[in-house]
């Protein structure tokens, strides 16, 4: 229930940046992959020549521009910059494969793409296949712009909660891509309430590991530091040793995806190293469904609480986050944010079912999508006409408020009637010592469906299917134990570390039948 107004938001992004220019124009603002640190007032300086360029590159209010990237200062340049234009700034991971950025490209028909080559090779690589021109912004590097392309521009809508800020392509489950059109309000939204629910302040040094052109990356850490005043860390990609070093320096506050706390602790372990990171305040894991004994582990680890979230690219993203002063022993994703309404629907009935139960998480709030581009007939099947977002995620609600994510609903495996869900497979199998990392998935024969496993072991370490099935065959039901347990060298991942359970449910087909595992899924 919605018991308090909505905060006043700023009518578009760049006004966070704008406030410090003004307020604390020589403080940090950002500190780049190459050590280089930027005040407030250079940023806005970087984001001024940045406007000047996209003009010049034929941008103007309502057009789409395609920035490939990876962290770094220009980056926050240019999404800074389409926002002063009211331009949508579509931000893609520079390393997805050309073929994805070709079809993105072709579906929101932008004025200008624009490449980070100073922090991606894949970048240049894809700017040199656009053949982009080479510009320079001050304090923040290099940039390659290809303009003036052919494009209609939306209409540019006055209010927040109309004006489209950011377009994230995801693919869910599906694998095929939909622009999710998230407002300035709802960004700004997250910005300011998850950051007020961290306890951000200008005195913070986040560190920025997850992509910007990440939902979770560009609202939550991005934005919220830049709300708060507080220093940010740009790192382009993920490497354990560097998290180390920088938790050793002075990073108050971390946020992740459940892998890269896990490849932090293989690497302590592997180098015989404690953990030090005498300035952490606040660590949360999102992105990805928290496993129980992960947060456990990681938890001994640093000696402080790993909060939990949840949230979807749709929702911009954050739903839900466990409170600071209300750490919790188990695996809740916390109680939904203020302002955020749930219900939980019964998929047969279409029925709120009873409290406790478990239903599919509908979401109604000022952080939901404005819909999906050009495609109305999934934005409808996705949002009702009264604004509530079905989620496709499976969830309960604890007597205190707090939501628990059960699985997805396309996930879920019936298996001889029973239902399976794989989060709990999950969790028995990462309670092995030697594993690192798990996802189930659901196999269809004939009249049923097969529990199937994939295991990522820690290196080095020895361990068979036979093993893994004793290991937990008294920690599930008979109905609940995988047919299969596959060990691989790693798992198909995406740019933030989340599994990509689409391609293990293929990959399930082809090996139930294989006797070698491929190095490759």
């Amino acid at each position: 229930m919605v018991t308090a107004p909505l905060p006043e938001l700023p009518r578009r992004l760049h006004l966070l940046a704008d406030r410090w220019r003004a307020e604390r124009p020589q403080a940090v603002a950002l500190i780049d992959h190459d050590g280089q640190t930027l005040t407030f007032a250079q940023l806005g300086e970087a984001s001024d020549a940045a406007v000047t360029l996209l003009e010049a590159a034929g941008v103007r209010g309502g057009d789409r521009v395609l920035l490939v990237n990876e962290n770094c200062a220009a980056l926050a340049a240019m999404i800074l910059a389409c926002s002063r234009l009211d331009a949508w700034a579509v931000v893609v991971n520079a390393r997805i494969p050309a073929v994805e950025i070709d079809r993105i490209e072709q579906h929101c028909t932008p004025r200008a793409l624009v490449f980070t080559p100073q922090t991606s090779r894949d970048a240049a690589a894809h700017g040199a296949r656009h053949q982009a021109d080479d510009h320079s912004l001050p304090h923040a590097g290099t940039v390659l712009i290809a303009g003036q392309r052919p494009a209609t521009p939306e209409p540019v809508e006055d209010s927040n909660a109309d004006q489209v800020a950011a377009m994230i392509y995801t693919s869910g489950t599906t694998g095929t891509p939909k622009g999710v059109m998230l407002t300035h309000r709802g960004l700004l939204y997250i910005a300011t309430i998850s950051g007020q629910q961290r306890g951000l302040t200008t005195a913070d040094h986040v560190y920025a590991v997850l992509p910007i052109s990440h939902v979770f990356g560009l609202a939550s850490t991005f934005l919220g530091t830049l709300k708060a005043g507080g220093m940010l860390e740009m790192v382009p990609r993920f490497d354990p040793r560097h998290l180390a070093r920088a938790l050793e320096n002075g990073v108050t506050v971390f946020q992740g995806v459940p892998a890269m706390y896990a490849k932090l602790l293989e690497h302590l372990e592997a180098e015989g190293r404690a953990l030090k990171a005498p300035h952490l305040r606040y660590m949360s894991s999102g992105g990805a469904p928290l496993d129980l004994e992960w947060k456990r582990r990681i938890e001994g680890l640093f000696g402080t609480a790993l909060n939990n979230g949840y949230g979807l690219t749709e929702a911009s993203p954050t739903v839900s986050q466990t409170l600071i002063p209300s750490p919790r022993d188990d695996d809740s994703i916390g109680p939904p944010l203020p302002h955020v309404e749930v219900r939980f629907i019964d998929q047969l009935t279409g029925d709120d079912v009873a409290p406790g139960e478990i239903g599919e998480l509908w979401v109604r709030g000022p952080n939901v999508m404005k819909g999906y581009y050009n495609d109305p007939i999934a934005t409808r099947a996705t949002v009702t006409a009264d604004g509530w977002l079905k989620t496709g995620d499976l969830c309960r609600q604890g007597p205190d408020g707090a939501l628990f994510l059960v699985g997805r609903c396309k996930e879920l495996i019936i298996r001889s009637g029973f239902n399976v869900y794989p989060p709990e497979v999950e969790t028995a199998l990462n309670a092995h010592p030697l594993v690192i990392q798990s996802a189930v998935v659901g196999r269809r024969i004939p009249g049923n469906e097969e529990v199937i496993a994939f295991v990522e072991l820690s290196p080095g370490s020895q361990l068979d299917e036979d093993a893994l099935k004793a290991f937990i065959h008294d920690r599930l039901a008979p109905y609940k134990r995988p047919q299969r347990i596959f060990i691989v060298p790693a798992m198909p991942a995406s740019a933030t570390g989340k599994i990509q359970k689409h391609h293990l449910v293929l990959a399930a087909d082809r090996l139930c039948g294989a006797s070698d595992i491929p190095e490759r899924l």
